[in-house]
Order: structure tokens, then sequence, then C-alpha cells
């Protein structure tokens, strides 16, 4: 068995603050969230007593201003305490990343009417949020979505299918993208919808490789009736506020791929130092050492690219490449080093016995989430090159 237990991460924090806050989710992974998240990812079973005590503890809005119940803190931080979750239980780790996603609009781009209204619950509150951009056949070309609203009176009647929602059919609320104009960016507006509305319903959740414990499902809306006061930002500007908000998802996905890629050299450090072979532990063997440091100066590389570009965002610049960049690089790595943490721990890393498979298996839908590593690139190549000749 192995005889080394994992180091917690040497993190650069920037007030005492930010260290207690770090502590306290440790001890919440310790206690409430590693011991189980292997039974429950297999069970299928969705932890909504982890996000209540989240919530109550100030960890559901930590990037958001006080003065609507939110952790003033800044995203060098938040990223930090995505990636202490995402290491013990992606499911727990994404799913903070996503309600965060959902507050964003309304965050952002709301009237001070309509914060004062709904966002203390929504970061405070209880509350759990999901993000409704992608539909069946909208997924990268997510300006293309059909998913309309129409006005009648007062209120805005919403009718379409949303498709790939985290959390989808057990969230409180949605942020939801429909087209309110003609065709393309500009005839999108946003949405606040109760997740109670009378017209929606969820589809069966996906059956996924992994974060099976994490609920993916369609929504349906037939003809949702939801007021004009739930429009968050103006009518057309929908798909602005949902590209400000996926920068910044992105970075959440970057250091939630780093937890899992923490998580992964962890247990392959532990099982090598542990593991003997002609009589000595097999991280005495060169090749595999090689291995090892491959991966953890990945990890590194990993964790300080979301912070840089986390930096950036605290600073009030210009961050999206750096976004692109930071998801791009941070979920390749996960992906590398979970597959070579197989490998390290050789026919054991194939079983359920060790939570290596359970990682690789996670890793991979994070190269495809808030954008696949494909559109990632195109981001980039964009911002470095100029736009494509047509």
């Amino acid at each position: 068995m192995p005889d080394r237990a994992p180091q917690p991460v040497d993190r650069t924090l920037p007030t005492e603050e930010a260290r207690d806050l770090i502590a306290l989710v440790r001890e919440i992974v310790q206690r409430e969230i590693a011991p189980r998240a292997a039974e429950e990812e297999e069970a299928g079973r969705f932890p909504r007593e982890v996000f209540s005590l989240l919530s109550e503890s100030g960890l559901l809005g930590l990037p958001y201003g006080s003065e609507y119940g939110g952790g003033d803190q800044p995203y060098e931080v938040y990223l930090q305490v995505l990636e202490e979750l995402a290491g013990a239980r992606l499911t727990v780790g994404l799913g903070v990343s996503v309600h965060s996603l959902a507050c964003h609009a309304l965050a952002g781009y709301g009237t001070k009417e309509q914060r004062a209204e709904h966002l203390a619950a929504m970061l405070g509150g209880g509350l759990l949020g999901a993000y409704c951009l992608s539909e069946p056949s909208s997924g990268s070309d997510a300006a293309s979505l059909r998913t309309k609203a129409e006005r009648d009176g007062d209120d805005w009647v919403i009718t379409g299918t949303k498709a790939w929602i985290t959390h989808g059919g057990i969230a409180d609320f949605y942020t939801v993208l429909a087209r309110t104009g003609g065709e393309g960016a500009r005839g999108i507006s946003a949405f606040l919808v109760p997740g109670d509305a009378e017209g929606l319903s969820a589809a069966a959740p996906e059956k996924k490789m992994g974060m099976k414990g994490s609920p993916t499902a369609q929504l349906h809306f037939d003809g949702v009736r939801v007021p004009d006061s739930r429009r968050i930002g103006d009518e057309g500007q929908g798909f602005a506020i949902a590209l400000s908000a996926l920068d910044s998802g992105r970075l959440g996905i970057a250091a939630c791929a780093i937890g899992v890629a923490q998580a992964a050299l962890d247990e392959s450090l532990s099982y090598a130092t542990g593991r003997r072979q002609f009589g000595r532990p097999i991280a005495d063997f060169q090749g595999l050492r090689f291995m090892l440091a491959d991966m953890a100066t990945k990890v590194e590389a990993g964790r300080a690219l979301y912070l840089a570009a986390a930096r950036l965002r605290d600073r009030g610049l210009p961050f999206s490449k750096e976004a692109a960049m930071a998801k791009l690089f941070c979920t390749d790595t996960a992906m590398q080093v979970a597959t070579d943490a197989v490998q390290v721990l050789g026919g054991y890393g194939y079983t359920a016995d060790f939570p290596v498979e359970r990682l690789m298996r996670e890793a991979k839908v994070l190269q495809i989430v808030e954008g696949t590593n494909q559109i990632q690139r195109m981001v980039i190549a964009r911002h470095l090159a100029g736009p494509e000749s047509r």
C-alpha cells in the first residue's frame, strides 16, 4: 500500500484572509467531500448538501462584491479555491465554477434593483445556478442559437431547447440566452429564469463517461413566461454578456483542470514511493522519476498560467487571450497527467480501486466544456494574427 500522504500545495496568497480561506476549504474537503467522492460518483449522486454548506460558508460568491453577499475576493484567490475543490471531486469544483458563471450576468449587467432583489440569494442564500447557452444544434457556434423569447406585453415568452446544461433539472435559477431579434449575435438577449417556472422541464440526465454525480441535461422551454424585469442588460446585448462570462468561466475550468492534475500527481507519487519491485520503491527507477518530473512541471506551469491570467483580470486589464491559453494548456495538462498517472499505477491504475481511473475519465470533459480546445486555439490565433481572411 502507498506510504506517502499527499502534501498540500504550497500556495502564494495575497492576504492572511486568503490563507484562512484556503484552510477552511481544505477542512471542508477533508471532512465533507473527499471521503465520499468515489462512492458518490459511482452511484451518480449529486452532493446538494455540500453546495448548501459551501453557500453557508460564503464560498459560492467569492469573486463578487460584499454589498450583495459576495466574498470580495480577487480571481487569483477564487480560482485557487476551485482548484482545491476540484482536486477532491470535480463535480463540486466544476459545479461552483458553473454557479459563479450563472451569477455573472446579473452581477455585471443587472440593474441596481435587479441585483438588490436577486443577487444576495444567488450568492449566499443556498441557491444553485446553471448557465444556458448551448443547444442541440448550437454548440461552438453559439451565435446561431434558436431558442426564442417573444415579447408579450410586460412579459417574455421563451420557447426552445437548451443542451448540455450542468445542474439541468436541479438548479434554482438559470441564466438563459435566447433570441429576441434577428439572426446572429446581435439578436440575443439574456434572462434570469426561476428553476420552478411553469413550462420549464428537464430531460433525463445524460449518461456520461465521468462526472456521473453532476447532472447534465437538456432543458425544454415550452412557453416559459418571465417578466421584463428579469431581462438582464439591453435587448440584443445577451451575446456580449455571454462572451464576457465565458472568459472568466474558462479560467474556472483551467483551475479545475489543475486540481484534477494535482490529484493525479499526488496519487502517482503516493503509489510510486510505496510500491516496491526488484527490492526497492519503483520511484527509484529513472524512467518513472522522469515521468513524475514531467507531470509535476506541467502542473506547476498550468497553475502559473491561470494565475497570471487571473491577475490581469483582477487589475482590470484584457485577459481573453490569456484565459483561452490557460483553458487550453491546463485542460490538456490534466488529460496528459491523468493518463500518465494510470500508467504509473499499471494494472491498479485501470481499476476503480484507485482514483486515477476516475480522474482520467473526468479530465477528458475539461477539454470540451466552455469552448473546446480547438475553439481556444482559434481564439488565441485571432488575438495573435487577427481574424481569418474571407
